[in-house]
């Protein structure tokens, strides 16, 4: 499951785009007819127009964060609600009941701060898109990553490099081989400044042990790297209890910033919304101050409703936290189901620890998948998504080889197909049991033990 290091910056040019890479992001079908259909002369006088296909480009194919096949908290509901009639956004960053309800949220968990270094945007893509350009300088990224990363990267023309994650986990780089990436990275020339890591990751599902989360942090901040550690999915961690989670802002507070999308275990996704920590530091207030900037001129600002909903949210009521703790223990059983169904098939996967997927590796299945017309990620994808009638995005949207057989299957259609299956599954002792579940489940496992 360990990437492989990347020559150059993903890159090779200097707007961190390779021509072959770029086709890794989108299915081919619809775009490669849209382009020959491009290509084409114009018809003649008389004769009908070819049929043409929307060309959406390798982003807007990427994929969503995964389902979590659950209905909206009611309460969370009803907050929305009572705040419906008001009209105008958020002012850039947030307002201060929202900023100070984030700063609550990462006090509580030991991260201290004060509510002005507090920011927050419509969405989590606006956000780290911003935090990106407030920062000089090349970006560094682990492979696998989240599948936004790199696309913001490349948005703003700025070269980015993936570095090999170590085999424990996904979300950190391996810390000999980021030093090892920044020495070639500044002998050709280039000003490697701004590393993203998640500890807790999409799209690997792993918590990253905390001695590796603290080689990795301090071989980049001795480099003078700034980290940006994504911690949407630290409320999504299976066995609290049993994992220990450490934020590299707790061992290197002056050189990380924090962000996390709130779709992770607090808000739904169709509620927009996601907040960034920063240091307590000079340099740290002129970074914020130019991300508020780039976040104006986008106009990422949190719709009224939506922050009042996800200041209530960040509060952490008795509700919420129920409905975290509940949510968590019902992924633990199914993740661990669907893990046992996929290892059965003959393929490979870490054993899922947080968040609502898991990520395989269907490389000892080759042979079979050739049979089959699946060679690469991509075939992989659309045969998985063919069969398992769900999203299942190939590894190739997360950085990982064209050629490598990878995959993240998400978990969240497995509890249900309509609110109230999923409310039952949620409620249940043991939804395993439950016929709606263990039908998802055989379906699922029918799918892999055919590649036997």
């Amino acid at each position: 499951m360990q990437g492989t290091d990347d020559p150059g910056p993903a890159g090779g040019r200097a707007d961190g785009q390779d021509p072959a890479r770029a086709q890794e992001g989108r299915p081919r079908r619809p775009d490669d007819r849209a382009a020959r259909a491009q290509d084409d002369p114009a018809p003649e006088p008389g004769r009908p127009a070819a049929p043409t296909h929307e060309d959406h480009g390798p982003v807007r194919y990427g994929p969503p964060a995964p389902d979590p096949g659950l209905p909206v908290l009611p309460e969370l509901a009803a907050v929305l609600a009572e705040a419906s009639a008001r009209t105008r956004p958020e002012p850039p960053g947030g307002g201060p009941d929202l900023r100070e309800a984030a700063r609550g949220y990462w006090d509580r968990r030991g991260l201290h701060g004060v509510a002005g270094g507090i920011a927050a945007a419509a969405g989590a893509q606006a956000l780290l898109l911003a935090l990106i350009g407030a920062h000089g300088g090349d970006v560094l990224m682990p492979r696998p990553c989240p599948a936004a990363w790199m696309p913001q990267a490349r948005l703003l023309g700025r070269p980015a490099y993936h570095v090999p994650t170590p085999a424990e986990c996904g979300g950190i780089p391996d810390p000999y081989a980021l030093l090892e990436t920044v020495r070639r990275i500044r002998a050709e020339g280039g000003r490697p400044k701004l590393l993203l890591l998640s500890v807790v990751d999409d799209p690997t599902a792993t918590v990253a042990p905390p001695e590796l989360v603290r080689e990795a942090c301090e071989a980049a901040v001795d480099e003078g790297l700034h980290i940006v550690s994504d911690e949407t999915w630290r409320d999504t961690v299976h066995r609290p209890h049993d994992t220990v989670l450490l934020s590299p802002a707790e061992m290197c507070p002056d050189d990380v910033t924090v962000i996390a999308d709130l779709s992770g275990a607090l808000v739904p996704a169709a509620w927009p919304v996601a907040v960034a920590r920063f240091p307590d530091t000079p340099r740290a207030a002129v970074r914020h101050a130019r991300t508020l900037d780039i976040l104006t001129a986008l106009g990422a600002l949190v719709a009224g409703p939506v922050a009042h909903a996800a200041a209530h949210a960040l509060g952490e009521p008795d509700s919420v936290r129920d409905r975290i703790r509940r949510a968590a223990a019902l992924q633990t059983e199914v993740a661990a189901a669907a893990h046992r169904a996929v290892l059965g098939s003959g393929a490979l996967a870490r054993p899922p620890q947080a968040g609502r997927h898991l990520y395989a590796d269907l490389g000892p299945l080759r042979s079979r998948l050739a049979d089959l017309g699946v060679t690469d990620s991509m075939e992989l994808e659309e045969y998985l998504t063919d069969r398992l009638g769900a999203p299942a995005p190939g590894g190739h949207r997360f950085g990982d080889e064209l050629g490598a057989l990878r995959v993240r299957l998400g978990t969240g259609p497995l509890l249900g197909a309509t609110p109230q299956q999923q409310t039952e599954s949620l409620a249940a002792a043991k939804p395993l049991e439950l016929p709606h579940v263990a039908r998802a489940l055989d379906g699922f496992a029918a799918v892999f033990a055919a590649l036997r």
